[in-house]
């Protein structure tokens, strides 16, 4: 994970660094001991949303920074398609593009992009793998019958906010 002065900025999949890093824990910046803290709980299901400052600046469009803003608004545990997203940011004819965007995601779990499948509830790529989309999907408690681009999420077991 790389953070700035700002917020975080990159997040790649693999383990956390705690026990590989060279510098002691006590010596890390704020900010990355806080994502590190956040997404440690969010692994623990103690967490269902970040309050992490993000920095995208200079590596992101405008169009992108529309697409991240809406993903962050996808509840934990539920599911969204690429095109639905188009929709809710004014650009409905332009559901391939945003699938560009999420697949440019340079900040993934903490901007949600593993909620986004497509319009017939299928699996579609994923920057870390298929089968991380599916094991983040399946901690947040959605069911998925498989591992392949072919699998279907079953948006019928998706937590209800009651």
């Amino acid at each position: 994970m790389w953070v700035s002065r700002t917020g975080v900025r990159h997040l790649e999949f693999g383990p956390l660094p705690k026990d590989d890093h060279t510098d002691p824990l006590e010596e890390w910046p704020e900010k990355l001991a806080e994502a590190v803290r956040q997404l440690e709980e969010y692994f623990d299901r103690k967490r269902q949303t970040f309050d992490l400052p993000l920095d995208f600046a200079g590596v992101t469009t405008p169009f992108q920074d529309d697409i991240y803003a809406r993903l962050i608004e996808i509840d934990y545990g539920h599911v969204t398609s690429y095109g639905q997203v188009a929709r809710d940011v004014g650009r409905p004819d332009m559901a391939r593009a945003v699938g560009q965007a999420v697949g440019a995601n340079p900040i993934p779990i903490i901007v949600p992009c593993h909620r986004v499948v497509a319009s017939d509830l299928r699996l579609t790529g994923f920057g870390g793998g298929l089968q991380a989309k599916v094991a983040l999907l399946k901690l947040e408690g959605v069911g998925v019958d498989g591992i392949t681009a072919n699998s279907k999420v079953r948006p019928e077991v998706i937590p209800l906010d009651l």
